[in-house]
């Protein structure tokens, strides 16, 4: 049974500082930090207790430090950019790296990092923005960021935007790692995920897009039937190596607000819904003892998904791919949705 609130994995310590609680306290119940604009815990309600079922840290020092994005708003540019480069019109950008070469979810420190701003707060909904100068981590112009979290009974929205001063590129995302048997309860292999996509982008050896749009047919990444997680990252096939698992971006059908994944798990299930036209599916495959939860149980290889509505990855260098480039005057916008059955709800 997971602990209550107060008596979390944050009990042998201070209280978190920045932290809203959303939701009722017998129904869902959404934890979001002012660290990361991150989300800490989402407790549901199941008949055998109230169950967290994301990944997070004990502490906020644990999570300053740590480097597995829990629960974070991604920013300024989710997933990998090649060797940090950046090319807009005439000019070029080297952006600061993190990843064999690459700048990985904005580089080193990316929003995952940063002190958001609470804007406004309800017992339902939280507001949080982030001013990023020009230059930052390399990016072009000043960007100001703001993302919502709104709970109702059995779903979580989650609402992202950003403004620039010059020509930049933007693509945020959150990086929750799911487990639906509960945070600290190991593996996530026994979960059936399914996502409604046809193609997906395949990588290199540094696990970047190699610019073409494959078809899913005879992959793991063939998802569109519910499949057991420890089945697919076991298949025999040479895009899971670099990753040592699933961690590609696949291309949901359609386009505009749209259900993309479903996940379950015995007594829970979990659809995501979204706008982006891209979904990184990662599958833990780097969590590698380092981490403790808040639970006081350490992350192992394997033990959360996470599901990242996103633009395509490399996208700034890859001329094939839609266009991130946000200008002065427009607004980037994203929305994902997490809706839950199940449990108690």
């Amino acid at each position: 049974m997971d602990q209550p609130h107060d008596d979390d994995g944050r009990r042998e310590g201070a209280p978190w500082p920045g932290l809203h609680v959303l939701g009722e306290p017998d129904g869902l119940r959404l934890e979001v930090v002012e660290h990361g604009a991150g989300v800490h815990r989402l407790v549901l309600p199941t008949a055998t207790g109230p169950r967290n079922v994301v990944l997070g840290h004990r502490t906020l020092a644990e999570q300053v430090a740590g480097t597995a994005f829990h629960g974070a708003t991604i920013g300024r540019y989710a997933n990998r950019i090649g060797g940090g480069h950046l090319t807009l019109g005439p000019s070029t950008y080297e952006l600061d790296v993190n990843e064999n070469g690459n700048t990985l979810h904005g580089g080193p420190g990316g929003f995952d990092t940063r002190a958001w701003t609470t804007e406004s707060v309800t017992g339902s909904s939280v507001t949080l923005s982030l001013v990023s100068p020009d230059g930052d981590q390399g990016f072009p112009g000043e960007v100001t960021a703001r993302v919502t979290y709104t709970v109702g009974r059995a779903e979580v929205a989650i609402e992202l935007s950003a403004t620039t001063t010059a020509p930049t590129v933007v693509s945020l995302t959150n990086h929750s790692y799911l487990n639906l048997a509960g945070e600290g309860s190991g593996s996530v292999d026994g979960h059936l995920l399914s996502v409604h996509a046809d193609h997906y982008t395949p990588v290199d050896e540094r696990l970047l897009p190699t610019g073409v749009v494959a078809a899913v047919d005879g992959t793991p990444f063939d998802l569109r039937a519910a499949t057991r997680i420890g089945d697919a990252v076991r298949r025999a096939h040479p895009q899971l190596l670099p990753a040592r698992g699933i961690d590609h971006n696949l291309v949901p059908t359609g386009s505009g607000m749209r259900e993309v994944a479903t996940v379950e798990r015995d007594d829970l299930a979990m659809s995501l819904a979204s706008d982006a036209p891209g979904l990184q599916v990662y599958t833990g495959n780097f969590l590698d003892g380092s981490d403790v939860g808040t639970g006081g149980r350490v992350y192992r290889q394997g033990d959360g998904l996470a599901m990242e509505p996103q633009s395509f990855p490399d996208s700034p260098n890859r001329p094939e791919f839609p266009d991130v480039t946000l200008r002065p005057g427009q607004t980037f916008r994203r929305r994902i949705t997490w809706t839950f059955q199940g449990g108690a709800l």
